[in-house]
């Protein structure tokens, strides 16, 4: 392969999407972003500033006759493009669906008919479900549903489906059961399994990227589709302790999106096999609580403490991180932003402005 390449990245525009393509323009690669500008993650304002330096074409990946276009002479596709978070309810299904998995599956018939054979594809760690967890008496087992009348008595940890004892988390590997607990997190399972398909039937390639608690710069804010990260920083901004809920000692893997940049630029040079999607982990390998995250915000803005709340989301896991080691072994990628540098960074970082009339959903 040539040292420079041609690549199409959907969803480019976006929080993730465009730190792909400042990172990919910078070792001289050709890109096209394609982004549909979604309300939920752009508001009104049509595309960023921070995408001044590229080609933007504005449209929707479930447009066959635009990718078409824009595939020709295309040496890999990163695709960044859906619909995001953990959701308002259940209504949200059809827009995940199509957005997510109708869009996948128009653009991998797309290139097929062009020709374009190598995939990186913004997974992630929601296809889990609950992390990994072992039980004293049982060892590995798979997490025992969480019961509302424990969580209202504020017993967060899930229990062993043997014995009943709390079970103590651990790091979660690729090789993990799937389990996803909500629309979101089924569709993105489900581009994964027309990925691979679509792999095995054409002798392409395809990284699944499973990112794990992206934040930085860029996010959006104020959405019912926003990180923890940025509606904990918006209420901060409004002068507000950040609300958590459960204990506040929920654990997750905060990964900076340089970092997951770094990751899709490694995956677009190497080669999973003809024929094979491999899943990658994609974090930090530093677990922290979310109450962690919310004080080292609270500090670094100078504002209240948290308060903790109790409660859970419906389809709420408890715990979930995972090993980095797949990913280092195969594409040399280790994250470089430490938790506390980046979430202090994070305090006053740009964020992408929100729809008119969003509110924030803790």
């Amino acid at each position: 392969m040539r040292d420079e390449m041609r690549v199409l990245i959907t969803g480019g525009a976006g929080f993730i999407g465009s730190h792909i393509a400042d990172r990919l323009a910078g070792r001289g690669d050709e890109l096209v972003l394609l982004d549909a500008l979604l309300p939920q993650a752009h508001g009104h304002a049509g595309a960023p500033a921070w995408t001044r330096d590229h080609r933007v074409v504005v449209g929707d990946v479930r447009d066959a006759g635009l990718l078409r276009q824009l595939l020709t002479g295309v040496d890999a596709v990163c695709h960044q493009a859906a619909m995001v978070g953990h959701g308002v309810d259940p209504s949200d299904a059809p827009d995940y669906a199509s957005h997510n998995d109708y869009g996948t599956a128009v653009l991998l018939a797309a290139m097929h008919a062009a020709g374009v054979r190598r995939l990186v594809l913004a997974g992630s760690m929601v296809v889990y479900g609950e992390g990994r967890y072992e039980c004293p008496s049982h060892g590995v087992v798979r997490a025992g549903a969480r019961r509302a009348e424990d969580l209202a008595a504020g017993r967060f940890e899930p229990p062993c489906p043997s014995c009943g004892r709390p079970l103590r988390p651990g790091l979660v590997t690729e090789d993990a059961p799937t389990d996803p607990r909500s629309s979101y997190a089924a569709s993105k399972l489900a581009q994964e399994h027309l990925a691979a398909a679509w792999a095995r039937q054409t002798g392409g390639s395809v990284w699944s990227l499973r990112y794990h608690n992206v934040y930085g710069p860029r996010m959006p804010r104020d959405t019912p589709y926003a990180g923890v990260a940025s509606l904990f920083r918006s209420a901060l901004a409004r002068g507000e302790a950040p609300t958590v809920l459960e204990d506040g000692a929920q654990r997750r893997d905060f990964v900076h999106v340089t970092d997951v940049a770094e990751a899709n630029a490694l995956a677009l040079r190497a080669d999973p096999g003809a024929g094979r999607l491999v899943a990658l982990n994609v974090c930090s390998g530093e677990p922290h609580t979310v109450g962690e995250l919310a004080t080292t915000l609270a500090e670094a803005m100078g504002g209240p403490e948290p308060v903790v709340v109790g409660g859970a989301r419906p389809g709420d896991v408890r715990h979930v991180v995972a090993s980095p080691a797949k990913a280092r072994a195969v594409l040399g990628f280790h994250a470089s932003t430490s938790f506390r540098d980046g979430v202090t960074a994070f305090a006053t970082d740009e964020l992408r402005e929100p729809a008119a009339g969003a509110a924030p959903r803790l």
